[in-house]
């Protein structure tokens, strides 16, 4: 059992017989009343973020949560396919809501980690870093500048980020998927 000083970022608990993940956690202690954790939490089903007040008192079960190899196949209509590891005929999709702000760089037959609860696939956690081909880039012009200059540039799942003005079409660049940044060129 978890009591309200447990609750710090990425513990994951039951609440309202729903599983949670801490995004972020504050104790405040206020002249002469009781402590009380300041939390945001993220519904695990839903993707819903939420801030919520824990008392002294409040006790919470952990969250028997287990992770899964899947492979993304695709995307329609902001629906994400994806399927089990192994057993390309077990097929479940997920709305872009549940999938994230991660759900652009996601590329056919990457894998990812689903989150299983209850026997059931309810989440997906994308990789931090991920190596995508540039599709489209502008070309790049030197000029007069004190630091280096960025561009846009298309990668092959579609999404649009800026990268240094040296990186050309067919380059294959890291992607940090939390920072949706450029991190380096990929050595091939």
């Amino acid at each position: 059992m978890l009591t309200h000083t447990d609750l710090k970022k990425g513990t994951q608990f039951i609440f309202e017989d729903s599983p949670f993940e801490i995004l972020e956690s504050q104790l405040m202690k206020m002249a002469q009343r009781r402590p009380v954790m300041q939390c945001k939490i993220k519904n695990l089903l839903n993707s819903s973020v939420q801030e919520r007040n824990f008392q002294q008192g409040d006790v919470f079960r952990e969250a028997d949560l287990e992770k899964i190899n899947i492979k993304f196949l695709y995307s329609s209509k902001g629906q994400f396919f994806f399927c089990k590891e192994n057993n390309p005929a077990d097929r479940f999709s997920f709305t872009e809501g549940q999938v994230g702000r991660s759900a652009k760089f996601l590329k056919p037959n990457s894998i990812v980690t689903g989150i299983v609860f209850n026997e059931n696939i309810i989440n997906i956690i994308s990789p931090i870093k991920v190596q995508l081909k540039v599709k489209e880039s502008a070309p790049g012009v030197k000029g007069d500048r004190a630091q280096g200059g960025t561009k846009e540039a298309i990668l092959e799942s579609g999404a649009t980020i800026q990268v240094p003005l040296f990186i050309e079409e067919g380059d294959i660049i890291e992607i940090n998927t939390e920072l949706e940044q450029y991190v380096k060129r990929a050595s091939e």
